[in-house]
């Protein structure tokens, strides 16, 4: 099976649209579906009902997206491997939602004086995934949010980052200088699909599960869901200054602890030339490495936090930077 259709097909139905998906992969969408039909003819069967709202799969489609799944993920991990047999050492960094990158230049900055050979390559992980591909030997080292299933893992808290509620800017909150997480009780909201970490989905929706939305994997495709379908979610503050945009307004939330952010690694796998990229990040964080993440207590109000009442953050002001 050609990995391009594979692409293709676990897109759409990802997405459930091959509009949607076709821009989430940067193609027209007359080449997306001539790769499904591809797809389709080699198996022999349908993958997908085409529905007024979309596309649906089949059961054959049920079947095919894990394994579909899997054989791209191989298929990368080989890559890199055989890459790497020819190049420089590389460390991969995963990254979800942005999480301590403001900290890179400077961490980047002391390791090119230090191993000059090594090469740090980022790796954006979706928001479904909380471990930033270490659990799925994608990345080496990640910087991720708390909290999410740690078992494995040995993880360094960096920073703490108030939350903002991202809302349609027309939104009567929208005004509003900072606002209760009580005050999005019954407004639909963007979830994470099923099968996400347990801890890390009831974080970030903060509200009963069974609250409608739609379904999102990325910050991108949270803000297009506050603009196309009117819902609202919580995110990062850094997060949402660097996706500022017409449309949304982003308020202070209290009443909810702050995202802790951490560096995370695997806790089988030691390696000199992670421990080097781990410590010129903690470093560059300022961060302690006897302060265990267990000892941390959210604050009652997290607006009233030292790092929550940052300048900009106000609708107006995140919308003119």
């Amino acid at each position: 099976m050609d990995l391009k259709a594979l692409r293709c097909f676990v897109a759409v139905a990802e997405e459930g649209h091959f509009g949607r998906a076709a821009v989430r992969l940067h193609l027209a969408q007359p080449p997306l579906s001539r790769r499904i039909r591809d797809l389709e003819a080699d198996l022999g069967c349908r993958l997908f009902h085409r529905i007024p709202t979309g596309a649906r799969l089949t059961a054959a489609g049920e079947v095919l997206l894990p394994e579909a799944r899997d054989l791209l993920a191989r298929a990368e991990r080989a890559r890199e491997r055989v890459r790497a047999a020819e190049s420089v050492r590389e460390v991969v960094l995963g990254t979800v939602a942005g999480a301590g990158l403001d900290a890179g230049p400077a961490a980047l900055a002391v390791l090119r004086r230090t191993h000059p050979g090594l090469r740090v390559r980022l790796h954006e992980a979706p928001v479904t995934d909380p471990t930033g591909g270490l659990r799925a030997r994608k990345t080496d080292v990640a910087l991720t949010r708390l909290p999410f299933d740690t078992s494995g893992l040995t993880v360094r808290q960096l920073a703490v980052e108030p939350l903002v509620a991202a809302l349609p800017s027309d939104d009567p909150l929208a005004a509003r200088p900072r606002l209760h997480v009580r005050e999005l009780a019954g407004r639909p909201r963007f979830r994470l699909p099923a099968g996400t970490d347990v801890q890390w989905r009831a974080y970030w929706l903060a509200a009963d599960e069974d609250t409608p939305g739609p379904v999102v994997t990325s910050a991108e495709e949270c803000l297009h869901a506050v603009v196309w379908d009117g819902v609202t979610g919580l995110l990062p503050a850094g997060a949402a200054r660097r996706h500022a945009r017409p449309g949304i307004a982003f308020v202070p939330v209290h009443g909810h602890p702050p995202s802790r952010v951490v560096l995370a690694r695997r806790a089988d796998s030691p390696d000199q030339l992670v421990d080097a990229v781990a410590t010129a990040l903690a470093d560059a964080h300022g961060a302690r490495a006897d302060t265990p993440v267990d000892a941390y207590t959210a604050p009652a109000d997290p607006v009233r936090h030292p790092h929550a009442a940052r300048p900009g953050m106000h609708p107006a002001a995140v919308a003119g930077e």
